[in-house]
């Protein structure tokens, strides 16, 4: 049994035993390649979430009617990558062994590959569904194999190919494009073909990755990597509402970089991307 974190964020304060969904943070960004600072996003989201409601006039739910535990921040190595990642694993791994559904705040992107590690043993069938500004398919950055730049390949190299649907990409080396058509599905710029995903996943395990620099830096300055020609909130949230209906077994929330914006619209944005998330994985 887990003991609820003191500081939640809105609407997840219920009790371990009677929650479905779990959310905890990741607070790492070691390997990051530009600015740091994702470290800081789940402790900021809790504050801020306050300035949000438990209810979303979108899907018409609110999260009064959920039961979500909040499991607070992981205490990560910040001097050794792999064992962060095996501490975001053996955590991820007790959630599922409860039979609960993980959701996880980041930090910076690599933190998926831990919690991809302990969902691809209990679901040998996983499929990934990733929304993203970056490809992230390196083999290395900088001689690292271990970086926000390669987590998907990394998580290609647990999964294999026709498990990987990217939407959203518009920045990446040459060499992970040409790589990336012969292994993952890519559409890039927007979320077009989503639909058709959608359908070819029914019935399989899905985990949903949402890097956060998807969006557009005009609606979302907040973040490490920014990258211009993004997509808008709205088609972030429609997105998130299709994916939704598959049978999502994990999720993260990531790439929030709350000191790079300093009026807190980022880290606003963030906060109801969540409550998007869980009450659409919760009620479909």
């Amino acid at each position: 049994m887990l003991s609820k974190n003191i500081e939640t964020f809105i609407g997840c304060d219920n009790e371990f035993e009677q929650s479905d969904i779990v959310i905890f943070g990741a607070p790492f960004d070691s390997t990051t390649s530009f600015r740091p600072g994702t470290r800081f996003a789940s402790k900021a989201m809790r504050g801020d979430s306050f300035g949000i409601e438990t209810y979303s006039p979108y899907q018409d739910k609110d999260l009064e009617d959920i039961a979500v535990f909040d499991g607070g921040d992981l205490e990560l190595s910040f001097g050794n990558t792999e064992k962060a990642l095996t501490h975001i694993e053996e955590f991820t791994k007790q959630i599922l062994d409860a039979g609960k559904v993980p959701c996880m705040i980041g930090g910076e992107h690599l933190v998926t590959l831990g919690a991809v590690r302990a969902v691809a043993k209990q679901y040998p069938d996983l499929h990934i569904i990733q929304f993203d500004a970056h490809t992230d398919l390196r083999d290395d950055y900088l001689g690292e194999t271990l970086s926000h730049a390669t987590v998907i390949r990394r998580v290609w190299d647990i999964l294999g190919d026709e498990k990987i649907f990217q939407f959203g990409i518009r920045s990446g080396d040459r060499s992970e494009f040409q790589w990336g058509k012969d292994h993952v599905f890519t559409n890039k710029f927007n979320f077009g073909g989503l639909e058709q995903v959608v359908e070819k996943l029914k019935g399989k395990p899905v985990y949903l990755t949402i890097d956060l620099d998807v969006l557009d830096p005009s609606v979302f300055p907040g973040t490490g990597t920014p990258e211009a020609g993004g997509v808008s909130f709205m088609d972030l949230l429609q997105a998130i509402l299709q994916v939704a209906g598959l049978n999502i077994v994990a999720c993260d929330v990531n790439e929030l970089s709350p000191m790079y914006d300093h009026s807190g619209v980022s880290t606003a944005v963030a906060c109801k991307v969540l409550r998007e998330l869980l009450l659409a994985i919760k009620t479909n």
